[in-house]
């Protein structure tokens, strides 16, 4: 259905006036320009530039959280009921992700009404790596264990939409294709990964280990995206081109 109902470019979306659509081809055009002199433009590049598994490996890190948790989710929450899992611990389940569409919406607009995408998403990720840890600390009060989660949860949510504001930003043309494709790719090993690395950690520092253990991966991908600043920076990128 998408090719054929999601429009090309922005003179072919019927939703736009001719005036809107001749703004955002601008702007568009404005940012390709931007990318060709500042970022990587060529296919291959987008592949095997060292910046684009830099960002591959945070997202790695983000996933690792993400599956980390969501695997164990119910019989996490089924444990800080007293029940087995089943249509009550289900119910409850659903709340941290009720809070990650709530977070998903605000977070994102604060980052662009800021203008801090990268202190916003740093923020996040420590957030989410407070609420995993805690939902460990905290599992003898159920309710203040669950409303970590709630935090963990939606940190990790809410975090994915500004990450990928910095590979969008540094890649265009056929390097977008092949380097987003490359850091997607990067984040699905977690999902092999993070439920054994868990595990591991419970098994060797005893149980609850395994949220530390997230927690601190989560840590480690907030620095990274703080590190952004320096490893994106223009003038550190051997692929620059005239303006």
């Amino acid at each position: 259905m998408v090719l054929f109902t999601l429009a090309d470019s922005p003179a072919k979306a019927k939703w736009l006036t001719a005036e809107e659509s001749t703004a955002l081809s601008a702007v568009i055009a404005a940012e390709e320009r931007h990318k060709a002199a500042h970022g990587v433009h060529d296919l291959l590049a987008g592949l095997l530039n060292w910046r684009v598994l830099y960002l591959g490996l945070i997202y790695f890190l983000i996933q690792i959280c993400v599956s980390g948790v969501v695997y164990y989710l119910p019989a996490q929450v089924g444990r800080l009921l007293g029940r087995n899992v089943g249509f009550v611990v289900g119910v409850v389940t659903a709340i941290p992700w009720a809070c990650a569409i709530v977070a998903c919406i605000v977070v994102p607009r604060i980052a662009e009404m800021t203008g801090q995408r990268r202190i916003v998403a740093c923020a996040t990720m420590l957030a989410c790596a407070t609420g995993v840890s805690l939902s460990s600390a905290l599992a003898p009060v159920p309710v203040a264990a669950l409303a970590a989660l709630c935090v963990a949860v939606a940190g990790f949510i809410a975090v994915q939409p500004l990450f990928w504001t910095f590979p969008a930003a540094y890649l265009g043309g056929g390097a977008a294709a092949a380097g987003l494709a490359l850091v997607n790719t990067i984040g699905a090993l977690a999902g092999f990964v993070a439920p054994n690395y868990r595990l591991w950690a419970d098994v060797t520092f005893g149980a609850g280990a395994g949220l530390y253990a997230l927690g601190l991966t989560t840590v480690l991908g907030a620095i990274m995206i703080a590190l952004t600043a320096i490893v994106l920076r223009p003038n550190t990128n051997p692929n620059i081109r005239p303006g």
